[in-house]
């Protein structure tokens, strides 16, 4: 079957592939660059590529419609699970926890392979790139075990932002501390970025690892009792909510 648009004008390749559900806009731009893309059976690798809606495009091979059902959906990754769609190391990632959807569905953004707690994944692109970019920040909500008990200059530094992955600095931050042992604490911590194992890294950063970290809340959408490993489709409503804490 022949890709598909929802309009009459022309778009850019990464739009489309995005609007498809391939992947988020981000990492189709990727795909492009990696040669993995055809349209009209010719490769292409420019980004700045725009596609009709009788173009026949194509990834690894296999034609892509662009007329699937959205889905949206929140697991609670395990721990020890990659969060990735395949893994070369045969590892389990987070499609394996997921079943009986037909749609190519991905996940949006990122939860690393430590971390457990609510993933979202879907078949917009659209929608996942309002909730990982920068500068939508969509609030992420995480409980986290820390190695000691924060000072209150180490708590300052973390809520004002800090420098991580050579001299990048974070946005500010919330952290608060819920409970404490003689050795460990465990802190409420809110950010708005998702940058690669962002909070291990400030929490390093001011001296205090993290032992064990959960997602708990993205926007106003809860954990709540979804047990661990197991997923179920947003609601209309919830899928509104956080597309409405988005510009």
């Amino acid at each position: 079957m022949v890709a598909k648009m929802d309009i009459s004008s022309k778009m850019r390749l990464q739009k489309f592939l995005a609007n498809a559900g391939v992947a988020s806009r981000r990492k189709a731009e990727l795909l492009i660059v990696d040669g993995r893309i055809t349209v009209n059976g010719e490769t292409i690798t420019q980004l700045g590529t725009t596609v009709s809606p009788t173009d026949t495009i194509t990834l690894d091979g296999e034609i892509i419609q662009n007329n699937a059902e959205l889905v949206y959906i929140m697991l609670n990754k395990p721990i020890g699970v990659i969060t990735s769609a395949t893994d070369p190391q045969n590892r389990p990632v987070v499609l394996d926890f997921v079943r009986d959807i037909p749609q190519r569905i991905f996940p949006v953004g990122r939860l690393d392979y430590d971390s457990s707690g609510l993933l979202l994944l879907t078949n917009d692109g659209t929608f996942a790139q309002k909730m990982v970019h920068p500068s939508h920040s969509v609030q992420k909500v995480y409980i986290a075990t820390l190695q000691g008990i924060p000072t209150n200059q180490a708590l300052k530094t973390f809520r004002q932002g800090l420098k991580i992955d050579k001299g990048t600095k974070t946005a500010p931050a919330k952290i608060k501390i819920l409970d404490t042992t003689k050795l460990t604490c465990v802190v409420r911590i809110i950010i708005g970025e998702g940058k690669n194992r962002q909070i291990r890294k400030m929490c390093d950063r001011i001296g205090y690892p993290v032992l064990k970290l959960k997602r708990i809340a993205i926007g106003n959408l809860q954990l709540a009792n979804l047990p661990t490993g197991k997923w179920r489709k947003l609601s209309t409503a919830e899928v509104a909510d956080l597309l409405g804490n988005t510009p």
